[in-house]
């Protein structure tokens, strides 16, 4: 077996701007990366690497060196993912699944189940972007109609009283549906505010809320969790302890209610494999969210969820946000997420 890789920077370009309280997203990068093997001519693995700007380890100038160190590495005999270091998780990522491809014969079908076959679907939460109260008003009517039960809003950089207002707004206007509401501050609130925020925003009968405060803040946190009248789930607080011993230390400081799990953001499958042990020690629920991969980093994304038969609606309905994404095999229907096993993703003709 010789194997070689190699990478092609991709621009994945946003249908309109997606607002976040760290900004406007309008177009987002990935490196493609595809692996083949000269004793198997003809198939190659596919895999993506996307770190989020503003917010993945891997943004950092050096990205493109490591990829080159990791192609070149791929093909060594001894070469294993686990020594791509530890900061560039999307690497990780990309590497890892480009590999898993190939070995499954370079058919984009990562994890055969019944989700690849068809027969069953994942149920996924319809993601509202910030913008102006009207926008907002038309995403969330737009995914009630289209059959979502679970929104998450991204909140933290509106005026606060227009977000309550919102909320109140949904909770009239939508009260046969009841749908459930998911917030995500990104950690816009103090940890002053964030507390009487908090019991404002529980008037509405929320499920979680994300990050509510930045992270690293750790005992400010710890007592958010410990008395937030909304179950506080963590997602970029998971950022950074990279073993089980500092993972562990970090959910019995801070005891949250949920987990955010990001492959790309964290290191991989086998990474957030890891973290569900050690929440599931603890009576810590989570549900896996993608990173505004393309639909190549989605699709193993989604399959690998799958094999986890955990029931709670995930985040993985981002790939109808690009105007030039990959032709894929998955699709959306009535707020979960389907595999259409008689289409054929065709990847060959993007060359790294």
């Amino acid at each position: 077996m010789s194997l070689t890789a190699s990478y092609k920077k991709y621009i994945l370009r946003f249908k309109s701007p997606a607002g976040t309280s760290r900004g406007i997203l309008r177009e987002k990068t990935s490196w493609i990366i595809r692996v083949e093997d000269s004793a198997r001519p003809g198939i190659y693995g596919y895999g993506e690497c996307g770190p989020l700007p503003g917010l993945s380890p891997d943004d950092r100038p050096d990205l493109e060196e490591v990829l080159a160190m990791v192609c070149r590495r791929t093909g060594m005999y001894n070469f294993s993912p686990d020594e791509i270091p530890s900061l560039f998780p999307a690497v990780r990522f990309g590497i890892t699944t480009a590999l898993q491809d190939l070995q499954s014969g370079g058919r984009q079908i990562l994890y055969p189940s019944p989700f690849t076959e068809g027969r069953e679907s994942i149920p996924i939460n319809g993601l509202i972007w910030m913008g102006d109260p009207d926008f907002m008003k038309r995403q969330i009517r737009e995914k009630i109609e289209e059959g979502y039960r679970v929104i998450k809003i991204k909140v933290g950089a509106l005026d606060f009283k227009e977000e309550l207002r919102l909320l109140k707004h949904i909770r009239q206007e939508y009260a046969a549906e009841d749908p459930e509401i998911r917030l995500d501050a990104n950690g816009a609130f103090t940890p002053d505010e964030a507390p009487e925020k908090l019991k404002r925003l529980s008037e509405y009968n929320i499920h979680s809320i994300e990050q509510p405060i930045a992270p690293g803040q750790f005992d400010a946190m710890a007592a958010l969790c410990a008395s937030s009248p909304i179950p506080i789930a963590l997602d970029e607080e998971l950022i950074g302890p990279w073993d089980d011993r500092e993972k562990a230390r970090l959910l019995d400081h801070l005891r949250p209610s949920w987990l955010i799990l990001k492959p790309t953001l964290l290191g991989g499958f086998a990474a957030c494999e890891r973290w569900i042990a050690l929440a599931g020690a603890r009576n810590i629920g989570w549900w896996i969210t993608s990173l505004l991969e393309s639909n190549i980093g989605l699709n193993a994304l989604a399959q690998w969820t799958y094999t986890l038969n955990n029931p709670l609606p995930h985040g993985l309905g981002t790939g109808m946000l690009f105007t030039n994404n990959f032709p894929s095999p998955l699709y959306i229907r009535e707020g979960r997420l389907h595999f259409d096993p008689d289409h054929v993703t065709d990847l060959k003709p993007f060359r790294p």
